[in-house]
């Protein structure tokens, strides 16, 4: 099963770190967030990955050219698949799945996440669940640290998007074919109208994540990934 990592933000919540290289490359532990959310995946099997890249994509096809990446970072063996996929500078997340479309309408079911959050999760549970439900679209709820973009449900169904709710979107999608049909142009915002009409049709469903869950907006994020990577208690390294 593919799997899309969304790489092309700029992360200007970051300052300085974004200024020479691309979010997704600002490192935690000594190697790139990026690394270690494909890391997640490819511990649990799923090892096809399609990374969009947008802001600075020079520098993360450098990295990977050079195979900085290790056996003992990540633990599963790095016989991954990586497809390196320009997007665009300025286009939108919906817009970069979009323009992905002809590498993923034929190949079914596939998974999205983004490059700077990182989660315990256990991705066989949640295509589990997406199965079961047999709708287009499946979102990961979270618990966050600080209230966010919030969900509101039916049932497992998302129905809105609310301030109230204790629960957040935090990624780790699940999607079939048919989302591109809710996909426009390059100005597209993926979390935006193509989940608010999913919702709306009734084929966007929740999948409920109760353990650790963390994005890199800031700094600080960035300071309190790295404590946990190195107390040796970074919850997301489920590969050992």
């Amino acid at each position: 099963m593919k799997v899309v990592i969304l790489a092309g933000g700029k992360g200007t919540r970051l300052g300085e770190e974004t200024t020479v290289r691309p979010k997704p490359m600002v490192e935690v532990g000594g190697q790139p967030i990026l690394a270690h959310v494909m890391g997640l995946y490819a511990s649990q099997g799923h090892r096809d990955f399609i990374v969009a890249l947008g802001y600075k994509g020079d520098v993360i096809k450098d990295y990977f050219l050079s195979r900085r990446l290790s056996r003992a970072d990540f633990g599963c063996g790095l016989d991954w698949e990586v497809q390196l996929t320009d997007t665009g500078i300025e286009t939108q997340t919906g817009g970069r799945l979009l323009r992905l479309a002809p590498s993923l309408r034929s190949a079914g079911t596939f998974m999205l996440t983004y490059a700077d959050g990182l989660a315990d999760i256990d991705l066989e549970d949640l295509l589990a669940f997406h199965r079961r439900h047999g709708r287009l679209a499946t979102v990961t709820a979270v618990r966050p640290p600080e209230r966010q973009r919030l969900l509101s449900f039916e049932g497992d169904a998302v129905t809105g998007f609310e301030t109230k709710s204790e629960w957040i979107s935090g990624g780790f999608f699940v999607f079939e074919p048919g989302v591109f049909d809710y996909l426009s142009d390059d100005d597209t915002v993926l979390e935006r109208q193509p989940l608010a009409r999913l919702a709306a049709d009734g084929q966007l469903m929740a999948y409920r994540h109760e353990g650790f869950w963390q994005c890199m907006d800031t700094l600080r994020d960035k300071e309190h990934l790295e404590a946990l990577w190195l107390s040796g208690r970074a919850p997301w390294r489920v590969w050992e």
